[in-house]
């Protein structure tokens, strides 16, 4: 959640940061329960103070007590309340994006910043499902649509992809995490998934457990409530797991093949920082997905999102789109988000440093994902790179 304290002393800027992504109401709504908040704090206190008296208190005194205790009660509950509704409109109020980030809320907003590799000249290129071996069709009999398996060469190919990405970052100083995919409403919280009129998850029936759509989500609690020492920062993971979405909003889109599906593995990088070194960091982390992608060989675009595009938690992000030939254009492939302080401050993670405590900043980034294997079957048409080859895969895919 945004720093409410800094929010007091600079509304306006705020306001002006959070119109970009359009929560300026949010925002509105926030500070007028906070001002309520701020006012009923001191009739507590005076209150508290005047039930404490010293002596033996006489029958007028113990008379006036009474009627103050009961005026006590009433404030605090009406305290309680307001503090309860602050505390749900702050759940709603976005991280305010970076001054750098583009206006708009569209990926036709977004600003390229580079572009590296030419798509291949093919005359006809093959999608992926006809490159690769997929059987969504049996998949949906079990699972119903937009489920699929890897079979076979191509799935050789895509472990190949999660080993490759796994030691290239272990080689940069990752720990590599193997998360629990099924987390509690806490970590969804924490991480600004929820609240969401689009939560884009699914929840165990009967269970206060939901599915995660990203390793971000259990690594990022992985330091849930915990106080970190500044010398230990920077903490840098390397998260694999599968991960699960509904996409309940997608309708009608990337129906076929397996772009867009409900099942999908993804290499996640993960970072716990000093505030002052997030903006460094969250270069580094682009830097580690364009190696790869570079190694590769797939041609792609770096761009950065527009403030309406970005998740409530990024205060900037980049994509990383690859070029799919069957498609005829770029698609996003990896995410690379700077949150500050955003997910810190919900999930209670501060770092004690020479200024104290204060929470210390996230940031989160894909390294590889299961996408990034269908583009290689289309940009290559089966051949295999081979930086892929001494993590198991074939040299050519048979489907």
């Amino acid at each position: 959640m945004i720093d409410i304290r800094a929010a007091r002393h600079e509304p306006e800027r705020f306001r002006a940061a959070l119109a970009r992504k359009g929560a300026a109401e949010h925002f509105d709504r926030l500070l007028e329960a906070d001002r309520r908040w701020l006012a009923l704090v001191p009739r507590v206190d005076e209150l508290r103070a005047e039930t404490k008296l010293k002596g033996r208190p006489t029958p007028e005194q113990l008379e006036q007590l009474r009627s103050i205790k009961d005026e006590l009660r009433r404030a605090e509950e009406e305290l309680a309340a307001v503090e309860a509704e602050r505390d749900q409109l702050a759940l709603r109020v976005p991280n305010p994006p970076h001054e750098s980030v583009p206006d708009g809320d569209s990926e036709d907003d977004a600003v390229e910043i580079r572009r590296e590799g030419d798509p291949p000249a093919l005359e006809q290129p093959r999608g992926h499902v006809e490159v690769g071996r997929f059987d969504m069709e049996r998949a949906a009999r079990i699972s119903g649509a937009r489920f699929g398996y890897w079979i076979g060469d191509t799935a050789l190919l895509a472990l190949a992809l999660y080993r490759l990405a796994l030691d290239r970052l272990v080689a940069k100083g990752f720990v590599v995490v193997l998360p629990p995919v099924l987390v509690r409403e806490e970590a969804l919280v924490g991480t600004g998934w929820f609240p969401s009129d689009d939560p884009n998850v699914y929840q165990i029936a009967d269970d206060d457990l939901y599915l995660a759509g990203t390793a971000e989500i259990p690594v990022g609690g992985l330091h849930l409530g915990e106080i970190l020492q500044e010398d230990d920062l920077p903490l840098r993971y390397a998260g694999f797991s599968p991960c699960f979405r509904s996409e309940a909003g997608a309708a009608g889109r990337d129906t076929r093949g397996m772009i867009r599906v409900h099942q999908f593995n993804k290499v996640e990088q993960f970072a716990f920082t000093r505030p002052e070194d997030s903006w460094d960091e969250h270069e580094r982390l682009l830097a580690n997905t364009e190696e790869i992608v570079r190694e590769l060989g797939l041609p792609y675009r770096t761009v950065v999102l527009p403030a309406g595009d970005m998740s409530t938690a990024s205060a900037k992000t980049y994509d990383v789109e690859i070029w799919f030939p069957a498609q005829g254009r770029y698609r996003e492939t990896a995410s690379i988000s700077n949150t500050t302080d955003f997910q810190a401050r919900r999930l209670g993670t501060r770092v004690r440093g020479e200024r104290g405590l204060e929470p210390v900043h996230t940031l989160n980034g894909t390294a590889v994902v299961d996408r990034m294997a269908l583009a290689v079957l289309e940009n290559f048409q089966g051949d295999v790179p081979e930086a892929l080859r001494p993590y198991g895969a074939p040299e050519r895919i048979r489907a």
